[in-house]
């Protein structure tokens, strides 16, 4: 389970360091082979390419009026393996479509991770926490 967030810099070849603490067991379980593709929200999904396989197979399953879903998912994952150094190289395509610059937030999400502009996350989160929790967690103790 991957879980809290992490500062990273874009470097001038469009690669980013995955952060040590998450690099070993990416290691260990998937030989740093990840699958990176876009959100609908702006960001990009960053999947240990086991997870991404399952994922890949319900969305594909998903029913035709999803389609534009599965275009986003689908139409845009690109497979990536972190270099010697644990880096990854995130495509021109996908920098544009998430308006990645230089600082960046890497979000554990539990099973993957989300990468955001970090001024892009700073706005989103302050907005979200302006908004209040949802009703879901009314019966939510932190």
């Amino acid at each position: 389970m991957f879980q809290g967030s992490s500062a990273l810099t874009l470097d001038a070849k469009g690669r980013i360091s995955i952060p040590t603490r998450h690099r070993d067991a990416l290691v260990s379980q998937v030989e740093g082979r990840l699958t990176l593709t876009r959100h609908p929200d702006g960001c990009l999904l960053v999947y240990p390419r086991s997870v991404w396989e399952q994922r890949r197979a319900q969305i594909a399953a998903f029913p035709m009026n999803a389609r534009p879903l599965q275009r986003l998912l689908l139409g845009n994952a690109q497979d990536v393996d972190m270099d010697g150094s644990g880096r990854i190289l995130i495509a021109p395509e996908l920098r544009t479509a998430a308006g990645l610059t230089r600082d960046t937030m890497l979000l554990g999400m539990g099973s993957h991770f989300e990468l955001w502009d970090a001024a892009e996350w700073s706005r989103r989160e302050a907005e979200d926490l302006a908004k209040g929790m949802p009703d879901v967690l009314e019966n939510f103790s932190f």
